[in-house]
């Protein structure tokens, strides 16, 4: 049964914070820690003290996590970034939220006392004697310290004190990965309550030694238990006096942590059987319950409750029928045609979510390269005569300045060169378009043109597909790259001014260029030849989209599933070992690497033929390595078997923690069902004679570190997880259990009104009554749950938006 937390991050945005730039301004991006482990590295925002990120992320974690911390830093090209400042929110802090922690949180001085990790292993013993007792403490080892030194690693070495007395450990050189197995006693009074105190110092020959992070240990427990072993989380040193608050400015958050329970499968199989079947027979008649759950969901959780819906039954292979029911509701309750989908409808919220799940690796190939020439041009447009900046343009010979005449000419070259690229792009893509995504769109084009079948409406249809493929899927995308993956970093206000001028034509395009869009902006004219044979490009593109039988449908989807799309692809850097001894010498070359549901396979340029690196089914972990093996903070190895079953490593370099932490994601959710999966590894490297990472010498030790197996990102190209998604619609419902009640005995009185309607053979309120019978078996399920036992082991879902 595993249990599952999620933490919803959104909106970063920091204000007031100091600047770090000769200039008087500073480079800031924020880097996000679980546990003192970089997992997410925002964007540069360049040249401001008040930037804005509003990046998303949903992180999965295991239950054992203590805080996430966010660090506002200063990009610099010459030194090392600074810290400006950060915000720290524990696990206690965010579950005392259960609606989420929003609103502007005080950046802090980061002080290195504070900034530790990692745990030691204790094994404490009380040995009772006639007067007094023996207090015993052992230190066995300690994992994954925080690296102090300039070589990424620390010289540690732990000090005991207890009633005045202190005593200490050898020092184990260049590791965060220590063993010492040494044992201390001291005595100790019966019913003494003096606590004993173990501290972690990485030592120093010239400068003070750095904390490490301390135990403190009841003493007092002990004389029940008598002994005690285990793994001990590291604790930083008293808080020491800070700046005054609000000095280095502020971050503006909306964090949410949930803790939710999934049962198994056979658990939400009524639920999920009771919504099926309201899809398939509201395709034939009047819905029932999906209309309830719209009506009955606030604004601020319908995107939520659309993206968990549509998830289900994407599993369910009911997406294109789900969505149909949702097109018939609003078009039902819908009179004006020009306000059709405009709203944000559990339907406008649902197609949304499709068109990301399902097409965004199409929406990739058709925007990928218009949005990097853009990016890579940077060439300064503008339209609006207002905002011409003539002064940030440059000459156009060797002397003169250009006009303002020239640059609004100039600029609408460009922008209808970008605006063409991008519908021939569009209208070659047909064929391309993912089968579920053509017959959604042939389905919404059908139900438009039966509700609004005259002549005057001929372009209704039309503007429908284009109001999601447009307005609401690719015009975002080109105003916002990086929070659809198709760059690594925000535009500059240079390049973010060409992405919203051509955004705007898009939409000027998707809007059929009615003379409603053309009024708001008339300093878009310049563009008007090139929107006006757009639309009829773009006419001519969805007749060709939506021209699909039942049975092309079906070849369609039968070949996309045969087609394996990969889970991930593109360039790392494999290590090759030079020389005669292990990693004597070493280098990394680059190859185009590809993560099917198969294989990990690799080739040396994108076209060229693939050969298989790692079966899938033989990955035991994939974990990343210490900075110091290599040299960089960005490589991660996968443990594999061979075809004879010998224990192999891979070493990957990836060019940044984001990138790296993605690869990890995907290695780590593809092979989470693999027999065999390790529990332990090494972070180091087998150099020598022995590991980097613990001076072990034996190449076959067990690991010194736990996996991290849990640990992964959530993405738009990620597997369902269908009873996830079932978990999530149930907890909605649950709280709304009280509103459909009294939605039940109105109905079941004859007093109910609202969007239900009777379906074929069954009054709504029999669905209803099934429905709530259906929570209340859930809820006693939950209840019985060893989920619930302290004793269980319980996964964690961590989801960030940022």
């Amino acid at each position: 049964f595993p249990q599952k937390k999620s933490l919803f991050e959104k909106g970063s945005r920091a204000w007031n914070s100091p600047a770090y730039n000769t200039n008087g301004s500073s480079d800031p991006y924020c880097i996000v820690k679980v546990d003192n482990e970089p997992i997410i590295r925002t964007a540069t925002v360049w040249k401001t003290l008040c930037p804005f990120w509003g990046e998303e992320y949903q992180v999965h974690l295991p239950p054992t996590f203590h805080a996430v911390a966010f660090y506002v830093m200063d990009e610099d090209a010459l030194s090392r970034d600074d810290v400006i400042g950060k915000v720290c929110l524990t696990k206690d802090t965010l579950a005392a939220h259960p609606k989420g922690f929003s609103g502007w949180a005080h950046l802090t001085e980061v002080d290195p006392d504070e900034e530790v990790q990692g745990e030691i292993h204790l094994r404490l013993e009380l040995v009772p004697g006639a007067r007094a007792g023996r207090l015993r403490c052992s230190v066995l080892e300690a994992r994954d310290l925080a690296p102090k030194d300039r070589n990424g690693a620390s010289d540690p070495f732990v000090r005991v004190r207890y009633n005045g007395r202190t005593q200490e450990t050898s020092i184990v050189k260049k590791s965060c990965y220590p063993r010492w197995n040494e044992t201390f006693e001291f005595e100790v009074e019966e019913g003494a309550t003096e606590a004993l105190c173990v501290e972690a110092w990485d030592w120093d020959l010239v400068s003070r030694n750095d904390f490490l992070g301390k135990v403190v240990v009841n003493v007092q427990r002990l004389w029940a238990a008598q002994q005690e072993e285990g793994w001990f989380q590291l604790q930083p040193d008293l808080p020491k006096r800070r700046r005054e608050e609000g000095n280095l400015g502020s971050l503006q958050l909306e964090v949410r942590l949930r803790d939710e329970t999934v049962l198994p499968s056979g658990c939400y199989q009524p639920l999920v059987q009771l919504l099926c079947r309201e899809v398939k027979l509201g395709t034939q008649g009047p819905a029932q319950l999906i209309p309830l759950i719209e009506e009955m969901t606030s604004t601020e959780c319908r995107q939520e409750v659309a993206t968990n819906l549509l998830k289900l039954f994407l599993g369910q292979g009911l997406a294109k029928g789900f969505l149909d029911l949702l097109f018939q509701l609003e078009l039902s309750r819908t009179n004006e045609a020009n306000t059709l989908f405009r709203s944000n409808s559990l339907a406008t919220k649902s197609m949304e979510s499709f068109l990301k799940v399902a097409g965004m690796r199409y929406l990739h190939s058709i925007l990928g390269p218009i949005i990097d020439r853009v990016f890579e041009e940077k060439k300064y447009v503008e339209l609006d005569p207002s905002k011409v900046e003539v002064k940030d343009v440059g000459c156009s010979g060797l002397h003169r300045p250009q006009t303002e005449a020239e640059v609004l000419q100039q600029s609408a070259r460009t922008l209808s060169a970008h605006l063409g690229a991008l519908l021939s792009a569009l209208c070659r893509s047909v064929r391309a378009c993912p089968a579920v995504v053509r017959a959604t769109f042939r389905q919404l084009f059908l139900r438009v043109r039966e509700r609004f079948p005259s002549a005057q409406h001929e372009n209704v249809p039309f503007i429908a597909v284009t109001s999601f493929l447009c307005l609401r899927f690719v015009s975002p995308a080109i105003m916002a790259p990086k929070l659809f993956h198709l760059r690594e970093r925000h535009a500059d206000a240079r390049t973010s001014r060409t992405l919203l001028l051509l955004a705007k034509a898009i939409q000027n395009v998707g809007n059929m260029d009615t003379p409603a869009s053309r009024a708001k902006e008339a300093w878009m004219e310049p563009l008007q030849p090139t929107v006006r044979q757009g639309v009829a490009q773009l006419k001519d593109f969805i007749t060709k989209l939506v021209d699909i039988e039942e049975k092309e449908e079906l070849d369609l989807q039968r070949a996309l599933s045969l087609q394996m799309p990969p889970v991930k692809e593109g360039p790392l850097f494999i290590h090759r070992t030079k020389g005669k001894g292990p990693l004597m010498s070493s280098s990394f070359k680059k190859l185009y690497f590809s993560l099917t549901t198969e294989a990990l396979s690799f080739a040396k340029t994108p076209s060229s033929k693939k050969s298989a690196l790692i079966k899938l089914a033989n990955i035991r972990a994939a974990e990343k390595v210490e900075e110091k093996s290599f040299g960089s903070s960005h490589v991660m190895q996968v443990i594999y078997t061979d075809d004879t079953g010998r224990p192999q490593t891979a070493y990957l370099q990836c060019k940044c923690v984001n990138e790296l932490n993605q690869w990890l994601s995907a290695l780590r959710k593809v092979s989470i069902n693999n027999t065999g999966l390790l529990g332990s590894y090494h972070p180091g490297v087998f150099r020598g004679d022995k590991w980097s990472c613990c001076h072990q010498k034996d190449k076959t030790d067990l690991g010194c570190d736990r996996t991290r197996s849990r640990v992964t990102l959530q993405e738009w190209n990620d597997p369902l997880d269908h009873d996830l998604e079932a978990q999530l619609i149930y907890r909605h419902l649950l709280g709304m259990e009280a509103a459909l009640r009294e939605k039940h005995q109105q109905l079941s009185a004859g007093t109910g009104a609202g969007p239900t309607l009777t379906g074929p053979g069954e009054a709504p309120e029999d669905r209803l009554a099934q429905l709530l019978q259906v929570l209340q078996d859930l809820r006693e399920a939950h209840s019985c749950s060893p989920a619930s036992s302290p004793a269980s082991e319980p996964n964690c879902l961590l989801e960030l938006q940022t």
